[in-house]
């Protein structure tokens, strides 16, 4: 595995057992390199054709795979060998695409890090994966000069953008060295269970956790999903706002578009307007965004005013859509959103309701081509339809974290995939998801997900946000505290509080109902637009101890 310790991964007993049901993942080579599958040979049917769409740029097949060859001559003249790591700090610019199509071609682990991460981030996620080059846009280098003393690994740091004089002086290399090279580079072929990418958590929950995907996984989303849910063409062109280091923005812009001839639209920084102006000025055809995204895009944008009428699919995960957000949509757009979920450490979606092209408001879907989900109870038995469990997975991806088995061991049981998620699932196997296993509120002996709570809440005409925990109760156990966020120039008050009661009675089982509710000035969410329960019930422990 070039320069990857065995160690560094989990041993075989305590890694997920991969299936292969579709037949594309049986023809897998076990010898390959995925640039080479998903840039070259696709290059020399569509060289012509637009690759990538950049605000006014317009980046031809042939353009880009000229480019990656320049930029791994230049990875190899730095030094980066079979299996090394490199760090990779910028948007969703082109140059981020070229780099990570580079570092694979010439045999190294691509590792896109979260624009998000701040210096302390930044410096474990380098310490931890030795990263021996980092690649940064000139607009983030301030974060990583910070830390550069704890840089150990990192030999070489080459800077997108700038002063190319004043990056030489401090001792960087400018991208624009490494675009000087020769335009032809041969692919090093790699074991299709090779690791060639690095993608790290969010950090929600502590320091970021490096998360192991293999060579074969490219072709594995790009034949199962892409194939399969999405039936992307060469027609298609691919957009949405998720990052490059996120697994969803991943598979989404650096792999999929690039199996089939199709384009992928970049947009560095997510705001309804320019994704709007995205979608009429690259024709994007598919849309796959956070639901965070799309609540923004259906509060800012006036239909009217934009030609959207290329979009024939939108898509989504990474926390509950809600019935609401999809209704929503479907009345302003006329447009369906295919809800989908899917982990970091399982590389994209698994279950989606792409799969059958029917939406049930309020569900996610069902299993992805090629994937087993199963929904267990505490030991481990599968459940009735309709019944609380822990959702299982199982397929030709899993959870393999990077040096970290104490993780490793939580995740992993009987060969299955442990997703944390609590869950229902109804006859017709689409799932519905009730919470982290970590938010799930236990009240005089029911098991309750906030969403649900969430969901009803938020339908309220005086409600922007809310939240949903449980709190320590002598008698309950945990009773069910809600955290409301009022629209602007909504006053507070104990009328509403019963009003929001009695809206929510129609809506939810009485045994969910809130027992409690805090009005506060803003809900702590991540920059992607996760809910942080976490913090809701550290405040509430806190003023308990208070």
């Amino acid at each position: 595995m070039g320069n990857i310790p065995e160690s560094w991964l989990p041993p075989p007993e305590l890694r997920p057992q991969r299936i292969y049901t579709l037949d594309e993942f049986k023809t897998i080579p076990q010898r390959f390199n995925s640039t080479e599958v998903l840039l070259d040979r696709t290059a020399e049917k569509y060289g012509d054709k637009t690759a990538i769409y950049f605000d006014e740029q317009r980046i031809s097949y042939r353009q880009l795979q000229a480019s990656v060859n320049r930029v791994a001559n230049g990875l190899k003249k730095l030094g980066v060998e079979e299996g090394d790591r490199v760090l990779m700090r910028m948007p969703n610019i082109p140059p981020i695409l070229v780099c990570n199509f580079a570092v694979i071609k010439i045999g190294a682990v691509s590792l896109p890090t979260s624009v998000l991460f701040a210096r302390t981030e930044i410096a474990h996620v380098a310490k931890v994966a030795e990263a021996k080059v980092a690649i940064v846009a000139a607009t983030m280098l301030g974060e990583v000069e910070a830390v550069r003393s704890e840089l150990s690994s990192v030999k070489s740091i080459v800077v997108v953008g700038g002063d190319e004089n004043e990056v030489r002086a401090k001792g960087y290399v400018p991208y624009a060295d490494l675009m000087k090279n020769p335009d032809q580079c041969e692919a090093v072929p790699r074991d299709r269970m090779d690791v060639s990418v690095l993608l790290f958590t969010s950090g929600t929950t502590g320091l970021p956790k490096g998360t192991a995907h293999f060579m074969e996984e490219s072709l594995i989303v790009a034949d199962g999903f892409g194939k399969y849910c999405w039936e992307v063409t060469d027609k298609d062109v691919i957009g949405g706002p998720a990052p490059l280091a996120m697994a969803a923005g991943y598979s989404t812009v650096g792999v999929i578009p690039f199996r089939y001839g199709a384009g992928v639209s970049l947009i560095a920084k997510f705001d309804p307007v320019s994704m709007f102006k995205n979608i009429q000025n690259h024709r994007i055809t598919i849309m796959s965004a956070l639901p965070t995204a799309y609540r923004k895009m259906i509060a800012d944008i006036d239909p009217k005013q934009w030609d959207y009428s290329s979009l024939r699919f939108c898509t989504g995960g990474g926390e509950a859509l809600t019935a609401k957000t999809y209704l929503d949509w479907k009345e302003k757009f006329g447009l369906e959103i295919y809800e989908g979920l899917g982990t970091t450490e399982m590389m994209f979606v698994f279950i989606s309701s792409a799969v059958t092209k029917k939406v049930k408001p309020g569900l996610i879907g069902t299993a992805c081509p090629g994937y087993d989900v199963r929904v267990v109870n505490e030991n481990f038995e599968q459940v009735n339809p309709g019944d609380v469990g822990k959702m299982i997975v199982r397929g030709p991806t899993g959870t393999i974290y990077w040096k970290d088995n104490d993780k490793q061991k939580s995740c992993v049981r009987d060969g299955w995939c442990l997703a944390g998620d609590v869950v229902t699932m109804d006859e017709d196997g689409y799932v519905q998801f009730l919470s982290r296993e970590d938010d799930l509120i236990k009240s005089s002996g029911y098991r309750i997900g906030p969403e649900e709570i969430e969901e009803a809440l938020v339908t309220h005409p005086a409600v922007l946000d809310a939240g949903v925990v449980g709190v320590p109760d002598p008698i309950m156990g945990q009773k069910t505290k809600a955290f409301v966020q009022l629209k602007e120039g909504v006053e507070p008050s104990d009328a509403l509080k019963k009003e929001l009661l009695e809206h929510c009675k129609s809506k939810i089982a009485v045994y969910k109902l809130p027992r409690d509710i805090d009005f506060i000035g803003a809900m702590p969410r991540t920059a992607v637009g996760k809910l942080l329960r976490r913090i809701l019930r550290q405040q509430e422990i806190g003023k308990a101890g208070g």
